[in-house]
C-alpha cells in the first residue's frame, strides 16, 4: 500500500473528510489519517484526532498489513452469495477497522492471522478488504 517513505497526501478542503476518503476508495487509494500534534494515526476519518484534540490531521497511505483481531461468520443461503466472513482487522499503524478477509472461506479465517488490504472497487464504490498471508501469524 505504501513505500517506505511516507508522503503526504493533501485534501482538497472544498469537499468533508469523509467525503475524501470515499473519493480516494473509488479512485483505488487506500489512507489513513495521521496526526501531527501527537503522531497517532486516525480511522474513520475525522475533522480532529480523538487521542489528543488535535486537528493536524495528514493522510498517509498505510503499510497495509495488518492482523485479524476478531471474526464471525454470517450465514446466508448460498443463492444469496453463500457464508461471509466479518472481520475487525488492526492494521499495524494500531487502527482497527472491520472488512473481510477474501481469499478464505469465511470458516478458516483466524484471530491472529495476518492480512493484507487492499482496495476492490462494487458498483463503482471502493471497498477495503484483505486477504490472508499464509503462514503469517503474529
Amino acid at each position: 500500500m505504501s513505500s517506505s517513505s511516507e508522503s503526504t497526501i493533501t485534501q482538497d478542503k472544498d469537499i468533508g473528510v469523509q467525503a475524501f476518503h470515499q473519493h480516494e476508495l473509488d479512485a483505488g487509494r487506500f489512507l489513513l489519517q495521521r496526526c501531527g500534534d501527537c503522531g497517532r494515526h486516525v480511522y474513520y476519518p475525522r475533522e480532529s484526532c480523538p487521542h489528543c484534540g488535535g486537528t493536524a490531521l495528514e493522510w498517509k497511505a498505510p503499510g497495509g498489513l495488518g492482523t485479524v483481531h476478531a471474526v464471525t461468520t454470517v450465514r446466508r443461503k448460498p443463492a444469496e452469495g453463500g457464508d461471509l466472513n466479518v472481520s475487525l482487522v488492526e492494521l499495524d499503524e494500531g487502527v482497527r477497522l472491520m472488512s473481510r478477509i477474501e481469499n478464505l472461506a469465511p470458516a478458516a479465517v483466524r484471530i491472529g492471522q495476518r492480512v493484507k488490504a487492499r482496495v476492490q472497487l462494487k458498483d463503482g464504490r471502493g471497498l477495503v478488504l484483505f486477504d490472508a498471508i499464509e503462514g503469517a501469524a503474529r
